[in-house]
């Protein structure tokens, strides 16, 4: 007998199989994916027991917090094209039981329950959120997914979807990670129609089709003022005039005559009358004439005046 044991023991080979249940499968597989623009998936861990399906979907991580960012979600009540029972009882959502798990997803922080009701396309969830020492922001979130309950032989709605989110980003805040929370999509699905646990699908609100009740394209109201149709002339605008400073105590310098540009074209005689000259200004430039147009102002009279031609530097650059 001994020398049979030792000659079974040396034909052993000693190989090392892959358990069966736990693998790894491609992103396309996903029974959940984040909402679009969210963090990448990076790999997905599927879990198979009995008649339970449960996937770890890993999500990009841009933070100093150990741990991994994830979206799990379990699907307990079916496996495979045969519906029936799950392998493990109903298991309420408790509060210790999601302190543990935030102990154990996301040590060292210390989160917040969220006291507000919240909801998102799948139903009520609840959250907790916090800072870590390095001021990175961190969420968990825990949704349990069933339409309810029935009499037990009929089997109805007996599927349910339990699903975990953990979140912690250097530079997100706590709305941007709970926007990944409102956005995620359930891709995954019960063969069996008795174990639906996303209930019936939502029926058509009762105003459409419904005369006298207004649909809008949105939440806003279009009972407005009316509008005004055609052209209205604009407001008025008054311009401030210009203000000159001048420094406190400076005299008042005295505004020399402008200069008209030369003209071109034939020369209009001057009209009759005496002109009365300016005083000469010396050094500082040439004498200059104002020429008086006729006392009566009217448009036949008018006479456009001839630039000022006595000065000999004013003759040599303008009346050439």
């Amino acid at each position: 007998m001994t020398l049979a044991c030792l000659g079974a023991g040396c034909t052993t080979t000693g190989e090392v199989r892959q358990s069966i249940g736990v693998e790894t499968v491609s992103s396309d597989k996903a029974l959940a994916f984040p909402p679009p623009g969210g963090p990448s998936i990076v790999n997905v861990v599927e879990r198979r027991q009995a008649k339970d399906v449960e996937q770890t979907i890993s999500l990009f991580t841009s933070s100093s917090v150990p741990g991994q960012n994830f979206l799990k979600v379990q699907f307990l009540g079916t496996t495979g094209s045969n519906p029936g029972l799950g392998s493990r009882p109903f298991d309420t959502i408790s509060e210790n039981k999601v302190a543990r798990e935030m102990a154990a997803e996301i040590p060292g922080v210390r989160l917040a329950r969220s006291a507000s009701f919240v909801q998102n396309g799948y139903g009520p969830f609840g959250y907790a959120s916090g800072q870590s020492r390095s001021g990175d922001t961190c969420l968990y979130a825990w949704q349990q997914v069933k339409a309810g309950f029935a009499p037990p032989q009929e089997q109805r709605n007996f599927g349910t979807v339990q699903v975990r989110i953990r979140l912690c980003d250097a530079h997100a805040t706590e709305r941007q990670l709970l926007s990944t929370v409102y956005g995620y999509t359930i891709a995954g699905h019960f063969t069996g129609a008795a174990l639906n646990p996303f209930g019936a699908p939502r029926g058509a609100e009762s105003v459409l089709g419904k005369p006298g009740e207004m649909v809008y394209p949105d939440a806003t109201s279009y009972r407005t003022a009316p509008i005004s149709i055609g052209y209205q002339n604009r407001p008025t605008v008054m311009r401030p005039a210009a203000i000159i400073r001048r420094p406190v105590g400076a005299p008042s310098q005295p505004q020399a005559a402008p200069v008209l540009p030369p003209m071109i074209g034939p020369k209009v005689p001057l009209p009759d009358g005496p002109a009365d000259p300016l005083p000469t200004g010396g050094a500082t430039g040439p004498t200059s004439m104002i020429v008086q147009p006729s006392p009566t102002n009217t448009a036949s009279n008018i006479v456009v005046p001839l630039p000022d031609c006595n000065a000999e530097a004013v003759i040599s650059a303008v009346c050439r």
